[in-house]
Parts: structure tokens; C-alpha cells; sequence
């Protein structure tokens, strides 16, 4: 498979703007993979295609505020840090990206908040994530994190929007996030609202948690037609016991498992072993799925609309069969289908 099968046209306004006023609202195309049958249907349907003892696994990692705007010392020049991830709490170095990025040398110091807060200092400039800040901070570790999050703002990505709102916040992460350290949203775990758990419950569809920390390589893009020669960044995963455990029961009763995302399809396809069965494991994974493609766990999927040329639509499309699901994108598009982090959803059986 080659970049170029994966592109269509596609309209800016097609990105939704805002999530649906009510999370399990948002419009559902249903493909077969089987029959080939596409379906158009709302969110909260999704529970008609599932049987007592079914399982669907969620991702419940938690967006946290990475993004940070602040000054330079003594040029006072204005400076984008976007937190990647906590390398040292004790040091409270972090790696991050730095916007713009030329104008930053080991050894500068940077300021954040009013009053100047929070300082930073540069420490390495050479990382393949970009830098290395030990960030300046009188207090306790929870004292800092606080501060640090209070003046960070959520890292909607820009082409949703240019703005962010108060209520992204809370709209861009899952009712179920609780493992900080993402971020980007698991997107397709967006749709579920608590009356839709409950209804699952109620009508014994199982569910269990795994934990993938999704990060900026969501949004890179691929720039090799030859897609074998793309890297794709590592990202954190976290198997408990009980999740590899009842992953393990579902597949041992026949019961459909339904991977929620991509970030949950990668983790399971990351951890599986050759027996077909799923180990608990903590770990990294830079594991990139793109067609022809053998899945092992899940049953089923769900995922938003993605954007042309993306790693997870290559990903659906491997899963669903390259023609149905690409044939699928363009029937979305002409019945004005959302993508993107606040759009609808499509669930592959």
C-alpha cells in the first residue's frame, strides 16, 4: 500500500468544530465487513449490534493541559511549549516542543504566568523529541504540577479550531479518563455517556480499560509514498491483569471483542501473543498497522472519520478491507459526515 491510495478530497468544514450536544447522539455509519452493507445510524444504536457477554475494550487515559504560552528571558519574545511527557519529577525535567524553536539555545530561561510563576530552564537542545526543560519552581511536586497545569491550556488540535474554549476541557476527554498523560483524546471513547454505560450494562455487554498515553504522532504526517519506510512515534501502553484476563475470557467464550479507537486496537495488537491470547504488560509501542494487515483480538471497532493520508485511517482501512472503507469515506462525505477529534463515529463489524 502506497500515501497516495489513502488521500480523497476533502473540505475544511467537513472537521466538526464542536463535539455533539449530547455525547451518544453523534451520527454512526455501520459497515459489514462481511456483506458490505453500510448503515446510517445515531451513536447510542451501537449497543443493537452487541449480545450479553460481549466486550468492549476503552482506552482511559486522561488529557492533561500541555500546552503553555510564556516569554523569554531578556527579549521577552513570546514562546509555545507543548508538554510531552514527564522524564524526572524529582528534577521536574520534561521533554517538550518549543514554538519557535530557532530562537531557543541551551542555557535560556524561560517564564510563564503571571508574575513570572513558573520558570524554566533549557538544558538540552539535541533530543529527537525536540528539548529538554528542568523547569524552576518553589515547592512541593504537587504544588508544581498544579501550577504547571493551571497555566497550561487543552492541546485541541488547530485544525479543529484556532481557539480553545472553557468547555474543551472537559469536552475533549472521555466521561472514563483517569490515567494522565495524553495528549491527544482517544477520540472514539468520546461518543460513550454515562446513560449509554449504564445501557450497556444493562444489557450485559462487558467493558474493561487498558491505558495507551496517545501523543503527537497522531498528528504527524506521513511524508513517504512507500508507507513501510514510516516511523511512527512510541507512545506508553499499560495491560492490567483483570484487563488481559477478561480480553482472554471474552475470546475463549466466542464473545465479539470491540476494540474502541485505534489507540485500543494498537495496544491489543501490540500485546498478543502467538497463541492468539493477550499478556498483561507495561511498555512502549511504535507499532504501525496498515494493510495487508492480520488482526488477531477484535471482533469489531470503532472509530471517528479520519483525515486523508493518517496513520489511523490506514489502520480502519486495514482492518475494514482497503475498498469498503475507502468507499465508505466517500458515501460520508457526500451525506456530510464529521471528521476529526469532535466528529461522528464509524463502526466496523
Amino acid at each position: 500500500m502506497k500515501l497516495s491510495q489513502y488521500g480523497f478530497d476533502f473540505a475544511p468544514e467537513l472537521i466538526a468544530s464542536h463535539p455533539a450536544y449530547n455525547r451518544d447522539e453523534a451520527r454512526m455509519m455501520v459497515v459489514d465487513r462481511k456483506t458490505g452493507a453500510i448503515e446510517h445510524k445515531i451513536f447510542k444504536d451501537i449497543i443493537n449490534y452487541f449480545d450479553e457477554g460481549d466486550l468492549f475494550v476503552f482506552n482511559d487515559t486522561k488529557v492533561f493541559p500541555a500546552r503553555l504560552y510564556g516569554n523569554k528571558e531578556k527579549t521577552g519574545a513570546e514562546i509555545e511549549i507543548f508538554l510531552l511527557r514527564e522524564l524526572n519529577h524529582e528534577l521536574r525535567l520534561w521533554d517538550v516542543l518549543v514554538d519557535p524553536a530557532r530562537k531557543i539555545r541551551i542555557g535560556n530561561k524561560l517564564y510563564f504566568g503571571e508574575d513570572d510563576i513558573l520558570g524554566a530552564e533549557v538544558i538540552d537542545n539535541t533530543t529527537s523529541r525536540g528539548r529538554t526543560l528542568r523547569f524552576l519552581f518553589d515547592g512541593t511536586h504537587e504544588e508544581f504540577k498544579e501550577a504547571l497545569f493551571r497555566l497550561g491550556e487543552t492541546p485541541l488540535p488547530r485544525w479543529v479550531r484556532s481557539t480553545v474554549e472553557p468547555e474543551d476541557a472537559e469536552n475533549y476527554q472521555t466521561i472514563f479518563a483517569s490515567k494522565e498523560g495524553a495528549v491527544v483524546a482517544p477520540t472514539a471513547g468520546m461518543h460513550f455517556s454515562k446513560h449509554l454505560l449504564k445501557r450497556m450494562e444493562i444489557k450485559g455487554i462487558d467493558s474493561t480499560f487498558l491505558t495507551l498515553h496517545a501523543g503527537l504522532g497522531n498528528f504527524r504526517t506521513v511524508d513517504v509514498e512507500d508507507l513501510s519506510k514510516h516511523k511512527v512515534d512510541s507512545e506508553q501502553y499499560f495491560v492490567s491483569e483483570q484487563t488481559a484476563a477478561t480480553v482472554n475470557a471474552a475470546k475463549g467464550s466466542n464473545h465479539k471483542v470491540v476494540a474502541i479507537g485505534t489507540t485500543v486496537m494498537r495496544t491489543l495488537e501490540t500485546v498478543v501473543s502467538t497463541n492468539g491470547m493477550i499478556k498483561a504488560q507495561d511498555g512502549w509501542t511504535n507499532k504501525f498497522i496498515f494493510a495487508p494487515y492480520d488482526f488477531t483480538v477484535a471482533d469489531a471497532m470503532v472509530s471517528n472519520f479520519q483525515l486523508p493520508g493518517s496513520t489511523q485511517l490506514m489502520m480502519v482501512a486495514a482492518f475494514g478491507g482497503y475498498d469498503l472503507v475507502m468507499n465508505a469515506y466517500k458515501i460520508a462525505i457526500e451525506e456530510g459526515y464529521k471528521f476529526g477529534s469532535y466528529g461522528d463515529a464509524m463502526l466496523v463489524l
